[in-house]
């Protein structure tokens, strides 16, 4: 449900801010011009214009769906939790805690979506070059995947830092909201340099399963939408639509990892309970 909801918000946006884009961009070229280019390349955003673009948008999403991650996070390391359910939990988090505990970790999750999603969402269409989708006729629904996995794994790897700080800030009890200067300090004290990378092999497996599925099911989904009702690629509808069987399709595969990766970050800054992803597993 939480991905399914952060998917459709992040890519609605993403995706309507390159088609404003693109068209702001032909405004000011001659019709003539704008007519001859409209199926090349070159009209598209650059890289770092689509990367921009996608933390952007994933920023902008975070801070309103970002209660329902603490809740997630909660009932995923604690078993007192998980009996209460979804509802149970935001009872007593803000019953005892308070309606800003909702926002724990806020800030590491604007510094993760900034370095994780624009990288996994604005290296899509790079590696779907690399990997050799380059017309209609060869992009498959597997070449897809792999770069979607890809753009994933090299997110993950800039964002992981980020990621622990959000996790072990959200399951945070108490009154008080930890910062993420005392946070970050704490975990470099005891754990050094690599307690930042803490999960970083299940970190790296999971977004390479989100990110595959979710580009490779979004891609698909979208031409299926286009060819069967004749909408626009960038009609909000159609990406809704495809967002809704993305975000589906990537909460039956990812929620395994989602659990491992979580329960690997929130481990005691002075204690090691589990030794790698396969130990949690």
């Amino acid at each position: 449900f939480f991905y399914s909801i952060k998917l459709q918000l992040v890519f609605i946006i993403f995706y309507f801010t390159i088609a404003r884009s693109t068209m702001s961009q032909n405004q000011n070229k001659p019709q003539a011009h704008v007519m001859a280019t409209a199926a090349a390349a070159a009209a598209a955003p650059g890289l770092m214009q689509q990367i921009g673009m996608a933390g952007s948008a994933a920023v902008i999403t975070v801070s309103f769906i970002h209660p329902i991650d603490v809740v997630k996070t909660r009932i995923q390391v604690s078993p007192e939790y998980a009996a209460l359910g979804m509802g149970g939990t935001v009872k007593k988090v803000v019953g005892t805690e308070g309606v800003l505990a909702m926002w724990k970790g806020v800030n590491a999750a604007w510094l993760r979506e900034a370095s994780y999603t624009s990288l996994r969402l604005g290296l899509y269409e790079p590696c779907k070059i690399a990997f050799g989708c380059t017309t209609p006729e060869n992009t498959t629904f597997l070449k897809k995947f792999a770069a979607g996995s890809a753009a994933g794994a090299l997110g993950s790897i800039a964002g992981n830092p980020f990621d622990v700080l959000k996790t072990r800030m959200m399951t945070a009890e108490g009154k008080g909201s930890p910062s993420i200067m005392g946070t970050a300090k704490d975990l470099l004290a005891h754990q050094g340099v690599g307690g930042f990378y803490r999960g970083i092999d299940s970190n790296i497996m999971r977004a390479m399963v989100l990110n595959g599925t979710k580009m490779a099911c979004y891609d698909q989904t979208k031409g299926y939408v286009v060819q069967y009702t004749g909408l626009a690629k960038t009609s909000l509808v159609t990406q809704f639509i495809s967002a809704v069987a993305a975000g589906f399709f990537m909460t039956c595969t990812v929620s395994p990892f989602d659990m491992v990766r979580t329960r690997l970050m929130n481990q005691p800054a002075d204690a090691k309970i589990y030794s790698n992803a396969g130990d949690c597993f």
